[in-house]
């Protein structure tokens, strides 16, 4: 036995003991990371692991990144949900960012744990990345995926309950912060902005800043086409049960300058979804025509602009020619219209086709039927309901603060025929709100005169021309009657 007299160097003694070892320790350990490969390191981790789940009644779930050539839906889920659980106990991260990024992008580093807990069940996440050989290293080599760790007893609750809410939890987090996206078969299509689109599509961000709240329309037109949105949202279920695809179509027709490309991106902004700008003039082929539909996305919005510009499709009974409709060189009529509401349009969900055009009359009734275009939209001139939007838009003029030359503009708006786009270019001269509007009632004015000039111009020439049609209309008469009277004559005289 030791004495008290004893105790104190005894303790010293012990805890000089202690001290050595744990430097000995220290110092084989990281010996043993200069010396041991890493690769033998990771599989005697992953044994000890094994061997422990084993002894504890514990599963591991291994996520991997790719599910052969495709992208693994589960793996890319995690990698979104494990960022909004990053706590200050995780010791490394990953930063990056790209230019087309506007946030810093935050993922855990290989070897990091992070736990969670869903519904009274605890897990633990784990992400691995085995690293090739020295010769053989590259970054399409490397082998990254997840490690999920849990009970074995709760293995029903994470497959029915917990990976589907990690699902579903990684969705909204992507619809909260995705950056919408401007597709064309012209631009650039660096490998990080394909997207699935078989390299057929370069994309840019949209940087549009156009919404509901900023366009110059209606409220009630804005309001309804707000609500046909939204009903199409939510009726997957009803779609499918119904026997139709999950798509619709708007036709957007009007004189330039009424906002047509504001409203498609308006619909861009409030959905988070992608637009597609296809050009039917770069399109060789009905073939190719589907093909290109084939490499849009879910969740997108496909644009034909200037419809009656992009292709000759006119309407089949105002048609000279019984055939024309079906001689076009590029894309015909029946491709353009199985493009739109034939057997391929089912290749897709959730998808919005969106038709501009200048002439409505000059389309194909086929073209405009409900099931291909089911909302027709007139965006016509500015009305005064318009131009109070504009002016807190351009210049913060709000109802309750309004100049007194409004109720004059307003008159002369309602009565002229003139774009929002010509509206909002005058209200942009200067920031003066009165210089602005005293120069916006002069070009309201000159419209008005002028208008009212070519309306007199327009229904001169009318009747100059119904006078020249009369006169015609006589002259044919005149001539038939007397090549009946010849005839006449003759018959006698024989």
């Amino acid at each position: 036995m030791f004495s008290l007299k004893e105790m104190p160097s005894t303790a010293s003694t012990l805890f000089s003991a202690y001290a050595s070892f744990a430097a000995s320790m220290m110092m084989v350990r990281s010996m043993a990371n200069e010396i041991v490969p890493y690769e033998l390191r990771s599989y005697l981790s992953s044994a000890l692991n094994y061997l422990f789940a084993a002894r504890s009644s514990t599963l591991t779930l291994v996520i991997e990144e790719c599910c052969g050539m495709a992208r693994n839906q589960v793996y890319e889920a995690a990698e979104v949900y494990l960022r909004t659980k990053i706590s200050p106990a995780t010791d490394r991260l990953r930063v990056s960012k790209t230019p087309r990024q506007k946030h810093f992008s935050v993922d855990i580093e290989k070897g990091e744990e992070i736990n969670d807990n869903f519904e009274n069940l605890p897990v633990k996440w784990r992400f691995v990345c085995t690293e090739p050989k020295e010769e053989h290293r590259s970054a399409s080599n490397e082998k990254r995926f997840f490690e999920l760790i849990f009970n074995k007893k709760f293995k029903d609750k994470v497959f029915d309950s917990y990976l589907p809410y990690v699902l579903l939890r990684a969705n909204a987090i992507r619809m909260q912060h995705k950056v919408v996206k401007l597709y064309n078969r012209e631009c650039p299509c660096p490998s990080d902005d394909v997207d699935g689109a078989w390299g057929m599509w370069g994309s840019i961000n949209l940087e549009h800043p156009s919404t509901f709240d900023t366009l110059a329309m209606d409220p009630e037109l804005k309001n309804a086409i707000v609500d046909d949105l939204d009903r199409f949202l939510r009726r997957k279920e009803f779609y499918k049960k119904v026997g139709k695809a999950w798509k619709r179509g708007y036709l957007l027709y009007g004189p330039p300058g009424t906002g047509k490309s504001s409203l498609i991106a308006a619909m861009a902004n409030y959905l988070k979804f992608d637009i597609y700008d296809l050009e039917l003039t770069s399109i060789y082929s009905n073939s190719d025509l589907r093909r290109i539909m084939l490499s849009t996305t879910n969740r997108s919005i496909l644009v034909i602009e200037d419809i009656d510009c992009s292709v000759e499709i006119p309407d089949r009974h105002k048609a000279h020619n019984p055939d024309e409709f079906q001689a076009f060189p590029r894309v015909t009529l029946s491709g353009l219209l199985n493009f739109i509401d034939g057997l391929w349009s089912s290749c897709g969900d959730e998808r919005i086709i969106v038709l501009t055009t200048n002439h409505k009359d000059r389309l194909d009734s086929a073209l405009l039927r409900p099931g291909r275009m089911d909302v027709h939209i007139n965006m016509s001139y500015c009305t005064s309901r318009g131009f109070k939007i504009l002016a807190s838009n351009y210049l913060g003029i709000h109802q309750g603060s309004a100049h007194h030359l409004c109720g004059e503009i307003e008159g002369l708006i309602d009565s002229t025929e003139v774009t929002p786009a010509e509206v909002a270019e005058e209200l942009m001269k200067s920031d003066d709100a009165d210089v602005v509007f005293g120069e916006l009632v002069n070009f309201l004015k000159r419209k008005k005169v002028a208008s009212n000039e070519m309306k007199v111009e327009e229904g001169a020439k009318k009747t100059e021309e119904d006078q020249q049609a009369k006169r015609l209309k006589l002259m044919r008469v005149a001539r038939n009657f007397r090549r009946k009277a010849v005839r006449g004559k003759m018959k006698r005289k024989s």
